[in-house]
């Protein structure tokens, strides 16, 4: 019989308990929300077999226990939803980039995350991550926004939340010992395997630049070139014009000038004077790792080691008394420049011409944008120090991806077809490879044009022109693209740059560089080459790693 006086149950009886939410949560980002990570691991030979497969098992219950207990932390009425909806949303955009290009979210990669800028993420933008984002994360943040959640009482729900992270724990703790050789195994490896637990890698990886951000108090720039002077120039030489040309993305082995099958630098390949070195490695596989250690007087090494930031080459020059200036046709010189004249090639001189047609567009320009104010921004130099020498650095866009086909216009794509999207996996690998293809042929064009500025500029100067890139790229070979791996076990692709040297085809030292353009180099030679070239003199400058020293004066 139906008591007709009982009473509707309390509101808060009703509803999920916030943990069983944390719990399905943790376990769909454990399995659909780390497909790459399970894609990733079904691709080793070694999974290849029942032990394998069970080892998988047995690793998705380990990522589900992990993830369970991390959001058990926040399993409350009003803050599992945020909470939840955030983990979502996070790990459905990391399994997107981490599973379309093949990069990992280290610390590195986390680095140049924070330091996109809006233009970079609006190229990565496309139909296939708003799918991704909407099957994996929005339909799931929909339904989570919709369920009703019960509120129990403190003391019941903090020990089920303490009881079930503790559960969580054991069970990862015994995972790890069942599976220990395996586990050990695969990591010890498959190193890139440990960034791709979504999204675990990325938080890890925001916390360790949080924790290096505040493990030590901040220090005033360490000034560097207290001793720095111009050497006596020989009677009759002029004062030197160096032109540094950073290049973006260019990985050596596409450089015809290097043997490259294709013909990538039909106009340098026709100029006097030009040197290029074939076995040169990068510090790093990012622009944020490889542009501030490349211009340090560090080697890759000590830069990693230093306790404090210190000025760079340019302040170094500067300091010697020549005119120093950075022209960014990218993101932005990565404070490199921030004592010396710089300006972006898009910001034009007061009175300047119009632009060439189909120079810029869209918000951005191609690389000859760089050279088209260069003399006015030249002429506004201090007299005393453009009489001394003058280094310019031209930060190119090069061959920045993952569109490539932006970065060479029209009428220089002598490769076709070309990949038109930034969902690289969309097309052939060879049509990915025309694109990129087509802007290390326009890098070969801005370089020849860059050689011919020089050369109007020589009555004045002695003109040099040193090219090299900060990275190399992945192109699809073992399933990666783009750049940005851990340096330890990055492919040659994205640590082989190519280094381009032109001295003027009368200089005397082109017969010995030729000769030696084989030898080993590394990002460590670009700070003492170049103060080499510029003939400064300074307690930092190591004669052993100018590359153009044993040439000098033969």
């Amino acid at each position: 019989m139906i008591d007709s006086k009982a009473q509707p149950a309390p509101l808060q009886s009703a509803g999920w308990n916030p943990l069983t939410l944390a719990l399905f949560g943790a376990t769909w980002i454990a399995t659909v929300g780390n497909w790459p990570l399970w894609l990733a691991l079904t691709r080793l030979p070694e999974m290849n077999s029942t032990r394998g497969a069970l080892f998988i098992i047995g690793f998705a219950v380990m990522v589900a226990a992990l993830t369970a207990a991390l959001l058990g932390l926040f399993a409350w009425r009003y803050t599992i939803k945020p909470t939840l909806a955030f983990f979502l949303l996070s790990s459905a955009i990391a399994a997107y980039f981490m599973g379309t290009y093949g990069i990992v979210l280290d610390p590195s990669m986390m680095t140049n995350v924070l330091q996109t800028d809006p233009r970079e993420v609006g190229e990565l933008l496309s139909w296939r991550l708003l799918v991704n984002l909407v099957v994996l994360g929005l339909l799931p943040i929909v339904w989570l926004m919709r369920a009703r959640v019960r509120a129990p009482s403190w003391p019941m729900q903090a020990l089920r939340n303490g009881g079930t992270i503790v559960a969580c724990m054991a069970l990862l703790a015994l995972l790890i010992f069942a599976l220990f050789a395996d586990l050990s195994a695969t990591m010890r490896n498959h190193r890139t395997l440990r960034y791709l637990i979504n999204p675990v890698n990325a938080y890890f990886s925001l916390g360790v630049l949080a924790v290096q951000a505040t493990a030590q108090p901040t220090l005033a720039l360490q000034a560097i070139g207290h001793d720095a002077r111009l050497a006596p120039r020989a009677p009759g030489t002029q004062p030197p014009l160096v032109l540094l040309v950073i290049g973006e993305t260019a990985r050596a082995d596409h450089f015809s000038l290097n043997g490259y099958a294709r013909p990538t630098n039909p106009e340098l390949a026709n100029e006097p004077g030009i040197v290029s070195f074939t076995d040169v490695t990068a510090c790093g596989t990012s622009t944020a790792a490889s542009l501030p250690c490349m211009f340090s007087a560090f080697d890759r090494q000590g830069f990693a080691a230093r306790d404090r930031d210190h000025e760079n080459l340019l302040d170094l020059a500067q300091r010697a008394g020549i005119a120093v200036l950075w022209v960014d046709n990218q993101s932005g010189c990565k404070g490199l420049c921030d004592r010396v004249t710089h300006a972006m090639a898009s910001q034009r001189p007061q009175g300047a011409a119009p632009w060439p047609a189909g120079l810029c567009g869209d918000g951005e320009c191609f690389d000859e944008a760089l050279l088209v104010d260069l003399d006015a921004r030249l002429a506004a130099l201090p007299k005393e120090r453009r009489e001394r020498g003058v280094l310019v650095v031209l930060h190119q866009m090069g061959s920045h991806g993952p569109a490539y086909y932006k970065r060479s216009p029209p009428q220089r794509k002598p490769f076709r077809p070309e990949c038109e999207t930034t969902v690289l996996q969309q097309c052939p690998i060879a049509d990915v490879v025309n694109a990129y293809d087509n802007s290390i042929a326009y890098t070969d064009h801005v370089l020849a044009e860059t050689i011919r500025w020089l050369q109007r500029h020589a009555e004045g100067h002695a003109p040099a022109l040193l090219y090299v890139s900060d990275h190399g790229e992945s192109l699809g070979e073992n399933n990666l693209f783009l750049h940005g791996l851990p340096f330890a076990w990055a492919p040659r692709e994205q640590t082989h740059v190519p280094m381009i040297a032109w001295l003027g085809e009368r200089s005397s030292q082109l017969d010995c560089l030729r000769r030696r353009k084989d030898m080993p180099l590394r990002h460590d030679h670009l700070f003492h080459t170049v103060l080499g070239l510029l003939g400064i003199e300074a307690s930092e400058y190591v004669p052993a790693l100018d590359a153009f020293a044993p040439c000098r004066g033969s």
